[in-house]
């Protein structure tokens, strides 16, 4: 954390110096003070934001990647003692070892604004609209023609675990409580590696505050967990149990950061390479997400 505390060390060797034994009156330098993040979203201003996600194997000596990026815009309003999340996706390309692959995902994806129900803390409640992303991909998929694996992708169930996955690995116990640095919290995460699965324990640590143009803002740092250690805190096992005690990939690993502002909730960044070994297959999944607008406020 960047404090600025000149003055104040030059006042300590003044009295210091005045003193006998000098020594013992000089301050140590103590641990920097909590930090909370408090669930204040900007009402009603647009959030712009850039995803870029890629996904490689390696196998057999060969090499393959996919590429999506996608442009975000995200609102939150007053709803019910909470807030309601509303987001959309306005532009969504996929290159396959950089060429363009026509997909419908893409289709599907603009047509599915996902509107979330939020508690007053920021806590995950449900998915209010999971069940039109089946709806988009009916309009999207030409009558007779079997959709396969998307309609399992965009069915109800698939988008309301999907959103509340990736809601609780990026803000789950961050929200109305003091964070000290080298404070940790966790949550559950996964994605698909062909005809398997990958999980791991995403594990975030407090590194400090840094100042964007959106104020002082959270950093974190992100790394896997292939096993719960025996020594674990009670929060690490209940994070594990409440996503379904799923079996965990050995040898995962990863390497991240993420900065959200405070005064506003504002996510400002954030960016986690995950490698995984299944198989004879070597798996990298590398997500980045960068704010590139809030909206100013209504006048």
């Amino acid at each position: 954390m960047r404090v600025r505390r000149l003055s104040w060390f030059c006042c300590a060797v003044m009295l210091a110096a005045c003193s006998k034994p000098a020594s013992s009156l000089v301050p140590e330098a103590g641990a920097p003070p909590p930090v909370r993040l408090d669930f204040r979203p900007p009402v009603d201003r647009a959030m712009t934001e850039r995803v870029r996600s890629t996904r490689t194997v390696e196998q057999g000596g060969a090499r393959q990647s996919e590429e999506v990026e996608m442009t975000t815009v995200t609102r939150f309003t007053p709803a019910e003692n909470g807030w309601q999340l509303a987001q959309a996706v306005t532009q969504a390309r996929m290159t396959r070892g950089g060429t363009p692959v026509e997909t419908v995902v893409d289709d599907v994806l603009t047509r599915f604004p996902l509107r979330v129900r939020l508690a007053a803390d920021g806590a995950f409640v449900k998915v209010l609209n999971a069940d039109e992303g089946a709806k988009a991909l009916r309009q999207v998929v030409p009558a007779g023609q079997q959709a396969g694996a998307l309609e399992s992708f965009f069915s109800a169930d698939s988008v309301e675990s999907r959103a509340r996955r990736e809601w609780e690995a990026k803000y789950g116990g961050l929200f109305q409580r003091n964070l000290t640095v080298g404070q940790h919290t966790w949550a559950v995460e996964g994605f698909s590696a062909g005809d398997s699965q990958v999980f791991y324990v995403l594990e975030r640590t407090v590194t400090g505050t840094e100042l964007t143009d959106q104020g002082d803002a959270l950093v974190l740092g992100l790394k896997c967990l292939d096993a719960v250690p025996e020594d674990a805190p009670a929060e690490l096992r209940e994070v594990l149990e409440e996503a379904g005690s799923p079996g965990l990939t050995p040898g995962v690993t990863c390497e991240g950061e993420q900065v959200v502002a405070r005064g506003y909730f504002v996510p400002m960044r954030r960016t986690l390479t995950v490698h995984a070994k299944v198989g004879d297959a070597t798996w990298t999944l590398a997500t980045q997400t960068k704010l590139e607008m809030l909206e100013e406020p209504r006048r």
